[in-house]
């Protein structure tokens, strides 16, 4: 029965009687429709009232605000549907939601309001990825358990059916509390909670139809975080934004997820989370229009409420990857500059903090502009700790203890240097026993491989910015090859593409297909996929088909289906191959390989010492915290060993402990670290592995996202799996869990980079381990776009062009902007003098161009230039060439001769010569006259053409010396034959 009212405030009541009569007819079920969970418990649903009797019910609640558990909220929909007849024993209770094999599905044969504790009575069916659900194998489990037997064959066939539609609309979870079995054999959900996976659309939107996604009860949804979603998705970047409490007075403008997060912690942390107005976050490159729109939505929420106490704006963010941030700053610096007044009007202190691409310039900017403008800006870069402003900005850290970019009086926390010293002094003391065989890299048995300085991989995708970094990198680590053998791309033919190796340039072939390229590179054991969201699957099961090559995929696309995550991870495990990501930068081992843009530019991957190796490895799941966490480690310790950044996915194709059980059977290893986050519950395989004893070195770890305990709704912060879905899920517990197993887990992320340098220092000082010598910085050049970009070299420009300019925001017509043509309504006559006269004529001056183009549009098919053009069309040749022969069929004496009668009219003018006297001497000299002799038009047939364009001349134009000579020419050659 799929009869149902939807009743809101603006829903006219009596209309509906006339559209759906049932509603006086039957009995009826009314609930909030607002995603209230346990509504039954709170007294939120009527049953079995008569029409009369709803209208009453809702009447007592519309608009009403309620408490639901820890939240309050407005009721302002509800559902109304027919009561179906059934007793208590009728109510069933079943769940499936997925995890990372698979799907798992819960029944209760007592189902309800006081269903209780269903993970402790439930009975339970895993149903692997690669295996499907037939009524049988329902019948065969014990799942049913408790179920009259009569029922068992039917409800088996409906949970069979149900399992279909779950997997085949990419649903995440799906609770039916109660689903009864009336008495007449039918089956019927009663009450329904689900999720599905947002990023399947471009799979299942058809199927799905039209979906809302309103926000969690107890939380109204502003029109500014509509907004922002929709300029999401209409970026390729990534934008978002919760408000968590307007009247805030801290607000955030983050980039990057896990970055966004690690900021609201911090907040949470030190005790101002109640203060905390917003979250959210901006990362993936977005444009200097996007970044401003994003900018000003965030300055309009800020200053409309009132603070006596002023208010903080954090501009906070990691050390990014690839984003320019000198770019998206224009766009920040923009919306500042434009609402400068209301900023200073509502006392508003700005903090920032941010590096990677081109980040001096960004800073710069930013000094500029606090200058001009007076706004109290307080600007920071990666010689401060990423959350080191957030002290600051709220009293609780003294500014003279942390220097800002600029300031003379700069003493930054020093990178751990390490003395030179010989080879033989520079070896690493291992505790206990030498290591046996099964602890060097080559004989552990790790999914994802332990890469050398001889790792070779292919690139999936036309990246060659991502190509030339790896390039870039690979030449600074002194490898003896590129790591890149070959790109994949099949959308054109075999060819090759030409890179720079150091100050050299080399060719790298582009394939077609997999096969070509696997089998011409057999050396080749990583593929580095750069596919899209949407191709990226099809993209590595084909590449799961050469497994006897290929032992590691980094898949980078964000967004893939949570259902083709899966799969890919449970066909890569049965093929022994290892997976990094998906959504993820990839990672980087120090000297040996990276992938892609991980590490970021270059100038960082110096300043992180990541040509050489250290002592401690990572992992994480947030590809701009790993950049992070690379400047942490550096300044520290000894350095980066390795890092991976896992992907922020709720199923990464490898897990945390994948990667950190290699790194504690690597001897050369001496510190793990690691980044988790909220949701999932991988941590805890950590925890057990430190416990066993399988993990013995030291763990420096912590988990963000310990800000969503103060947050009274859900929060989906920037990671797809950063949600958590129980208690078990939190950050909080996970971070307890870690260091009750014996993990080293900080008070804060704050004091993340204190808790590694303790560690460290402590192993120095045991002679554990001793630093290597630390060796000279490499020297790479930079690529001429970048040096000019940060104004280190210049070179004259191959051609100027002083009429049109699209560097800019917009298409500039001799310093015009584009978009001020089409208010001004110049037209083409405007458009043409902008660009042939480079100045905008008077409006008549524009009009007679237009007049001019008019009357020469078409000049008929009987002139030269036509004819050619159709002889040729005629011949076969494409439109182009035919064209192409008309055009250059157009000469001095083509359509009546236009070009020489006005170089001959305009000299003869000029030199004041009289109009009878120069066609004498033009006579004289055997020279024809242009322009004159029309075979048809004459003195009493004029051409209308040249009577419009003369009249408006002689009425509109106050120089008319050329013309005059013209008119005077034509009396003298029109007195013996009146031929024009």
């Amino acid at each position: 029965d799929s009869r149902s009212v939807l009743v809101t405030p603006d829903t006219d009541v009596n209309r509906i009687v006339k559209e759906e009569p049932w509603v006086e007819t039957i009995p009826l079920v009314v609930k909030p429709d607002q995603l209230i969970k346990r509504r039954g418990k709170a007294g939120l649903v009527g049953i079995k009232l008569d029409w009369g009797k709803v209208k009453e019910w809702i009447d007592l609640r519309m608009q009403k605000e309620i408490k639901v558990e820890k939240v309050s909220g407005t009721l302002d929909h509800f559902i109304v549907e027919p009561f179906v007849p059934h007793d208590q024993s009728d109510e069933y209770y079943i769940c499936i939601q997925s995890n990372r094999e698979g799907e798992e599905m819960l029944f209760c044969k007592e189902g309800g309001v006081d269903v209780g504790d269903v993970d402790a009575k439930a009975s339970r069916l895993q149903v692997n990825v690669d295996e499907e659900l037939s009524t049988e194998t329902v019948l065969k489990s014990s799942l049913l358990k408790g179920m009259p037997e009569e029922r068992v064959d039917s409800f088996a066939s409906f949970v069979a059916t149900l399992f279909k539609v779950y997997r085949m609309l990419n649903f995440t979870y799906m609770e039916i509390n109660p689903i009864v079995y009336s008495g007449d054999g039918l089956i019927v959900p009663l009450d329904l909670a689900a999720k599905i996976d947002e990023t399947a659309s471009f799979l299942n939107a058809s199927q799905w139809g039209h979906l809302d996604f309103p926000a969690p009860f107890g939380r109204k949804e502003f029109p500014e975080e509509s907004y922002i979603r929709e300029l999401d998705s209409k970026t390729g970047a990534s934008l978002k934004l919760t408000i968590l409490n307007h009247t805030g007075r801290i607000w955030t403008m983050v980039a990057g997820g896990g970055a966004s997060v690690v900021y609201a912690d911090t907040i949470s942390d030190l005790g101002f989370g109640h203060e905390l107005a917003n979250y959210g976050e901006y990362s993936g490159a977005p444009s200097t229009e996007h970044t401003y729109e994003y900018a000003k939505t965030l300055i309009g929420l800020m200053t409309r409420e009132r603070d006596p106490r002023g208010k903080i704006f954090i501009i906070g963010g990691g050390i990014a990857n690839f984003t320019d941030v000198a770019a998206t700053f224009t766009g920040l610096i923009k919306a500042l500059v434009s609402y400068q007044d209301e900023l200073k009007k509502h006392q508003v202190d700005i903090w920032v903090r941010r590096a990677g691409p081109n980040y001096q310039e960004g800073l710069k900017m930013m000094r500029e502009i606090a200058t001009s403008t007076s706004l109290p800006i307080h600007i920071y870069g990666p010689e401060t700790g990423i959350t080191a402003i957030v002290p600051l900005a709220l009293g609780l850290a003294k500014p003279e203890d942390f220097p800002e970019f600029d300031d003379d009086a700069h003493t930054s926390k020093p990178i751990t240097t390490i003395p030179k010293r010989s080879a033989a002094e520079a070896t690493v003391k291992r505790e206990g026993p030498a290591p046996t065989p099964m602890d060097t890299e080559s004989s552990a048995n790790h999914a994802v491989e332990n890469f050398t300085n001889e790792t070779r991989c292919v690139v999936f995708g036309l990246q060659q910015r991502a190509v030339q970094g790896m390039l870039d990198f690979d030449f600074m680590c002194k490898r003896k090859k590129p790591s890149v053998a070959a790109m994949i791309f099949p959308f054109s033919p075999s060819h090759y593409l030409k890179f720079y190796w150091g100050t050299e340039e080399v060719l790298l072939p582009v394939y077609q297909t997999m096969k070509e390229a696997f089998t011409k590179h057999p050396e080749v054991t990583v593929m580095v996929n750069f596919a899209s969201f949407r191709s990226v699957y099809s993209s590595v099961m084909e590449a799961l088909d050469y497994s006897d090559k290929i032992k590691t995929i980094a898949i980078i696309a964000e967004g893939v289906p949570e259902s083709q995550t899966r799969t890919l991870n449970c066909a890569a495990g049965k093929k022994g191959v290892g997976i990094i990501g998906p959504a993820t930068v990839g990672g980087i081992k120090p000297a040996c390989f990276r992938i892609g843009n991980t590490g970021g530019m270059l100038d960082n991957i110096v300043m992180s010492k990541l040509y050489r190796p250290g002592s401690v490895a990572y992992v994480s799941k947030s590809g701009g915290m790993s950049n992070e966490l690379n400047n942490i480690i550096c300044r520290n310790s000894d350095g980066v060993y390795e890092g991976v950044a896992i992907g922020g996915d709720r199923y990464p194709g490898s897990r945390f402990i994948d990667h950190l059980l290699r790194y504690n059977d690597n001897p050369a290893v001496k510190i793990l670290v690691l980044l988790g986050e909220v949701g999932g519950i991988d941590e805890y395989e950590i925890c057990d592995a430190i416990k066993s004893g399988r993990i013995s070195k030291p763990l420096v770890a912590w988990c963000i996202g310990t800000c969503a305990s103060i947050f009274p709704f859900e929060v989906q912060f920037g990671h797809a799996g950063a949600l958590a879905r129980g208690d078990m899920e939190t950050a909080l517990a996970k971070n307890k869990a870690l260091k009750e197993s014996g993990a080293h887990v900080p008070s804060s992320f704050f004091e993340f980079g204190n808790k590694l340098k303790e560690i460290y220092d402590g192993l120095v000082e045991a002679g554990t381990l001793v630093p290597a010598p630390e060796p000279d910085t490499p020297k790479i050049p930079m690529d001429y776009t970048w040096a000019k970009r940060l104004g280190l070299v210049r070179k004259p420009a191959n051609f100027i062009s002083s009429i049109s300019d699209d560097r800019g925001e917009e298409l500039e017509y001799s310093g015009m902007p584009i978009s001020e043509v089409f208010s001004n309504d110049m037209g083409i006559g405007g458009v043409l003098s902008l660009l042939w006269f480079r100045r905008q004529l008077p409006p008549y001056a524009n009009k007679f161009i237009e007049m001019i183009l008019m009357v020469t549009a078409d000049h008929g098919p009987a002139v030269s230039g036509a004819h050619n053009t159709i002889v040729s069309a005629r011949a076969g040749k494409d439109l182009v060439s035919s064209l192409a022969s008309g055009l250059l069929t157009i000469g001095p004496r083509f359509g009546g001769a236009l070009d020489d009668a006005a170089s001959m009219f305009t000299a003869a003018s000029d030199n004041s010569l009289d109009a009878e006297q120069w066609v004498k001497d033009m006579r004289k000299s055997n020279k024809l006259i242009m322009g004159i002799g029309h075979r048809i038009k004459s003195l009493s047939n004029p051409d209308k053409r040249v009577e419009i364009i003369k009249s408006y001349a002689l009425e509109h134009f106050k120089d008319n010396t050329v013309l005059k000579f013209a008119l005077a020419v034509e009396q003298v050659t029109t007195k013996k034959k009146a031929n024009l």
